[in-house]
């Protein structure tokens, strides 16, 4: 049975917990009584309750003890509440931390707007030297997981909650840092579809469906960095491009990707400026902050989409 990306990323770090006894799992009271790592490994399992500053700050000295802590809370209480003490020991002192951050949007549904997170991207892109992954289904989280593992880099990786995804089909050698692209034949569109995250990956896979001229590319890394390194090769396959991310506007990806390519045109279908406030599960919050398939087909219309959309 497949997993949710939450959950794949449980099962994955007890996986490479057998094989590195260096791997921490820290968890900021959601771990759940079933949780995969703490049922294999439970002597490197620590729950520290609601103090998420306090978690990043435990793993910053793990970390320092040459330890590779994972540290897990919601997305909120993660980039928001613990800000200073990711720019501190993430960002300025680089210490080798992994921040599973679950509940990523408004995945939450019901638990509100003090725990739905659409800025955490913003604010962890302007700390520098963090890698920001955002992956879309169960093997693409996996792989994120590995690849965080095995790096030095502090790592921020956005997961939602309990929704089950059929990740974009990947080589086996290739990296989640690398642009997949759902039509490989189409060489240059007359507008590209970016998507980032679970939600906005879903939509664009719709978008392409009912308009075979649009390109869609899928990224997962969105961090600075990596950001950068995309623009050459996405000014190769067009020069209109449309970002799909359930987050807010201001500071997104398409934000960074409008300063990096100044002579394209960059649009951003996001979650605007209303506060999540509506109560209602994932997808009920999603409409009523206006991100949805019928909203991006009209955005694709009024940019200039083909085939009567």
């Amino acid at each position: 049975m497949s997993l949710s990306g939450r959950e794949a990323y449980k099962a994955e770090l007890a996986e490479l917990a057998c094989e590195n006894d260096k791997i921490l799992c820290i968890e900021a009271d959601l771990g759940g009584k079933n949780h995969a790592f703490q049922q294999r490994h439970p002597d490197r399992f620590l729950n520290l309750g609601i103090a998420e500053s306090a978690g990043i700050d435990m793993a910053a000295g793990l970390a320092e003890g040459g330890f590779i802590p994972f540290f897990s809370t919601f997305a909120s209480f993660a980039a928001l509440r613990s800000a200073e003490s990711i720019k501190l020991a993430m960002g300025y002192m680089g210490k080798n931390i992994k921040i599973a951050a679950a509940y990523g949007g408004v995945s939450g549904g019901w638990f509100g707007t003090t725990h739905h997170c659409l800025e955490d991207i913003a604010v962890l892109q302007s700390f520098q030297n963090i890698r920001i992954a955002c992956p879309h289904g169960e093997a693409e989280t996996r792989k994120v997981i590995r690849e965080a593992a095995a790096s030095p880099d502090p790592y921020y990786i956005r997961l939602s909650r309990n929704e089950v995804f059929q990740s974009l089909d990947r080589a086996p050698e290739q990296s989640c840092r690398e642009i997949i692209y759902q039509q490989k034949e189409i060489e240059h569109s007359h507008l590209c579809l970016i998507s980032v995250g679970e939600q906005a990956t879903e939509l664009c896979k719709q978008m392409t469906e009912k308009d075979p001229s649009l390109l869609h590319a899928h990224l997962v890394y969105v961090d600075s960095i990596s950001l950068r390194s995309y623009v050459k090769e996405l000014k190769k396959v067009s020069d209109q491009f449309l970002v799909v991310e359930e987050h807010r506007g201001t500071g997104g990806t398409a934000s960074y990707l409008s300063l990096l390519m100044p002579e394209c045109k960059v649009y951003s279908h996001d979650c605007g400026d209303k506060w999540p406030s509506y109560g209602g599960d994932h997808a009920d919050v999603l409409r009523y902050l206006g991100f949805g398939l019928e909203e991006l087909k009209g955005q694709v219309a009024a940019i200039g989409g083909r085939n009567g959309i």
